[in-house]
C-alpha cells in the first residue's frame, strides 16, 4: 500500500471537508457576527463536541483502533466481528446515559463551561437551550467514530474523511433556508448538528454491510462487558481519558476565560481556530489517520525498524507542509480572516480581534500537527499511560501562560497558550519515544531542515511583500477581487517555496513509501 497515496486521498476528502467549513463558518459569520448570541452557540456545541473528541475520537479511538487491528491479524475477522457487536454494545448504552445526563444537566454544563454568559440572562438561557437540543450529537458522533475505526482498519480511509462533509453541509442548508423562520435565528445552527449528525452515520453504514462489520446492538449489556476484549479497551481508555480530558480541561478553562473577556471573544477564537483546523486536519489528520493502522501493525509483527520508518516518513512530511503554512497563518492573518469572514456583521473590528488569534495560533501549529503524528506512535504500542503523564504537565504549562498572557493579549494571549503547549507537548512525545528506543530518526535531518530554511526564508519575503501591498478590508465590497488575490497570493509564494526546495533537490518520490 502506498503510504503517501493513501495520506493525499485522506488529504483531499478532508479538503473537501475544511472548505465546505469555511463556507459554514463564512455564512454564520456573515449572518450572526460576533455577538452575544454566536458565542451562546459556540459554547452550546463546545460541549458535546468536547465529549465527542474525549470519548469518540480521542480515549475510544486510541484504545480500540490498535486492539481491532490486532484481532484482525492474530484471530480473524469472525472473532473481529464478534468484539465489533460487543464494543458498540457497550458504547450504546453508555452514551445512552451520558446523552440523559448532559441534557438534565445542561444548566450546571454551560455554567462551569462560561459563567461569563450569566452577564447577559438572554444569552445563557439560549445556550442551555441549544446545549439540549444538540447533545444527542454525542451518540451519534461516536457511532461514526466507531465505524471510522473499523473502516480505516479495513484500510477504507476516504469515506471516513468525507463524512464530516455532511455536517457542513448541513449547517449550510440550515443557515440558509432554515434560520429565517427560527427564532432566534441561530436555533438554526443547533437544528444543523443533529441533522449533519444523522447523516454522517447513515452514509457508512452501506460501506459497513459491504465488509461484513455492519455492528448488531445487542441488549444483553452484561454479555457484551464479559467479552475480554472489551475490557481490554475500556482498561486502555482509562489512562487515555485521563489523557485526552487533560486538554479538554484545558479547552474548558480556557473558554471560561474568554467568556469574560467581553461579547464576542468566544467567538474570534472560534473562527480562528476555524482557520487553524484547515491545515491541522489537512495534514495532522489525514497522516496520522493513515499511519495509526499502519504502526500498529508493524507492532503487532515485532517489526521496529518499519514502525520507526514510517513514524520518520510522517514527521519529514508535517514538517515540509506544516511550516509553510505556520508562516503563511502568521504573515497573512489578515488576508484570510478578511476574505473568509468580513461580511455582513462581521466587521473591521472583529477581524482584527480573529486576526490576533490567528497569529497567536499560527505560532503552535507545527506542534499541533506533529502532535498527530507522535501520539499514534505510544498507541499503536498500547501505551496510553506516557501521553497522559505529558499532558498532565503541559496542562499546568498552559494555565500558567495563560497568567502571563492572558492581561496583556486577552484573547490572543489564550490562543497563545494552545500553541506554545503544543510546541512543549510535541517535544515531550518526541523525546519520550526516542528515549523508548521506539523511534529512530533517519538519517540527513540536518540537512532536510537547512533546506527548508532556505525554502521558508525566500517564501516569507515573498509573501511578506506581497501582503504589504495589499489592503484586504477596503477589498469588501468587492468579494471575488479578494479571495482572487488572496489566491495569487497564496500561489505565488507556495511556487516560490516548492521551486526553491525543487533547485535544492527536493522530488516528490523522495515521500513515497509503501
Amino acid at each position: 500500500m502506498n503510504l503517501l497515496k493513501a495520506a493525499a486521498a485522506v488529504s483531499g476528502m478532508t479538503l473537501l471537508s475544511r472548505i465546505t467549513g469555511l463556507m459554514r463558518e463564512t455564512l454564520v459569520a456573515r449572518g450572526f457576527g460576533a455577538s452575544a448570541e454566536t458565542d451562546a452557540f459556540f459554547v452550546a456545541f463546545r460541549l458535546p463536541n468536547l465529549l465527542r473528541r474525549l470519548f469518540a475520537e480521542g480515549a475510544f479511538a486510541q484504545a480500540f483502533v490498535p486492539v481491532l487491528g490486532y484481532s484482525k491479524a492474530q484471530r480473524g475477522e469472525a472473532a473481529t466481528k464478534t468484539l465489533v457487536d460487543d464494543v458498540a454494545t457497550v458504547l450504546m448504552w453508555a452514551l445512552i446515559a451520558i446523552t440523559v445526563l448532559g441534557i438534565v444537566a445542561a444548566p450546571l454544563l454551560v455554567a462551569m463551561m462560561a459563567a461569563g454568559l450569566k452577564q447577559s440572562a438572554n444569552a445563557f438561557d439560549l445556550t442551555v437551550q441549544m446545549t439540549r437540543w444538540m447533545f444527542p450529537y454525542i451518540l451519534l458522533i461516536s457511532l461514526v467514530s466507531l465505524s471510522a475505526g473499523i473502516l480505516n482498519t479495513w484500510r477504507n480511509f476516504k469515506l471516513p474523511a468525507f463524512t464530516p462533509v455532511l455536517l457542513n453541509l448541513a449547517f449550510i442548508v440550515c443557515a440558509l433556508f432554515l434560520a429565517p423562520y427560527m427564532h432566534p435565528p441561530v436555533l438554526a445552527l443547533a437544528v444543523a448538528v443533529i441533522v449533519g449528525g444523522v447523516a454522517q452515520l447513515a452514509i457508512q453504514v452501506p460501506a459497513l454491510r459491504r465488509i461484513g462489520m455492519l455492528p448488531h446492538l445487542k441488549w444483553n449489556l452484561k454479555a457484551a462487558y464479559a467479552d475480554p476484549d472489551v475490557r481490554k479497551i475500556l482498561k486502555l481508555m482509562l489512562p487515555a481519558t485521563l489523557s485526552v480530558s487533560v486538554a479538554q480541561i484545558s479547552l474548558i478553562i480556557n473558554t471560561q476565560i474568554a467568556s469574560w473577556q467581553g461579547a464576542g471573544a468566544v467567538s474570534w477564537l472560534s473562527y480562528a481556530d476555524r482557520l487553524m483546523e484547515f491545515p491541522t486536519a489537512m495534514l495532522g489528520v489525514a497522516l496520522g489517520t493513515v499511519l495509526i493502522p499502519m504502526l500498529s501493525k508493524a507492532n503487532a509483527e515485532g517489526d521496529r525498524a518499519q514502525y520507526s520508518q514510517m513514524l520518520d516518513w510522517g514527521l519529514r512530511l508535517t514538517f515540509l507542509l506544516a511550516l509553510p503554512a505556520a508562516l503563511g497563518l502568521c504573515l497573512l492573518a489578515q488576508g484570510l480572516t478578511a476574505t473568509l469572514f468580513h461580511y455582513g456583521r462581521f466587521d473591521a473590528h472583529d477581524v482584527q480581534m480573529t486576526q490576533h488569534a490567528v497569529i497567536a495560533y499560527g505560532v503552535g501549529l507545527l506542534g499541533l500537527v506533529m502532535i498527530k503524528i507522535l501520539a499514534p506512535g505510544f498507541y499503536a504500542r498500547q501505551d496510553v499511560k506516557t501521553p497522559m503523564k505529558i499532558a498532565l504537565l503541559v496542562l499546568c504549562a498552559t494555565q500558567l501562560m495563560n497568567l502571563l498572557f492572558v492581561p496583556y493579549l486577552k484573547h490572543a494571549g489564550l490562543a497563545l497558550s494552545i500553541g506554545l503547549a503544543a510546541l512543549l507537548n510535541a517535544a515531550l512525545l518526541y523525546w519520550g519515544l526516542r528515549r523508548a528506543g521506539a523511534y529512530q530518526p533517519q538519517p540527513q535531518w540536518w540537512e532536510f531542515l537547512c533546506k527548508l530554511l532556505v525554502g521558508l526564508t525566500l517564501m516569507g519575503l515573498c509573501l511578506w511583500w506581497l501582503n504589504s501591498r495589499i489592503d484586504w478590508l477596503e477589498l469588501r465590497h468587492q468579494p471575488m477581487l479578494r479571495i482572487g488575490v488572496l489566491i495569487g497570493v497564496i500561489g505565488a509564494s507556495g511556487l516560490v517555496y516548492f521551486a526553491t526546495l525543487a533547485v535544492l533537490g527536493f522530488r516528490p518520490q523522495d515521500f513515497k513509501r509503501q
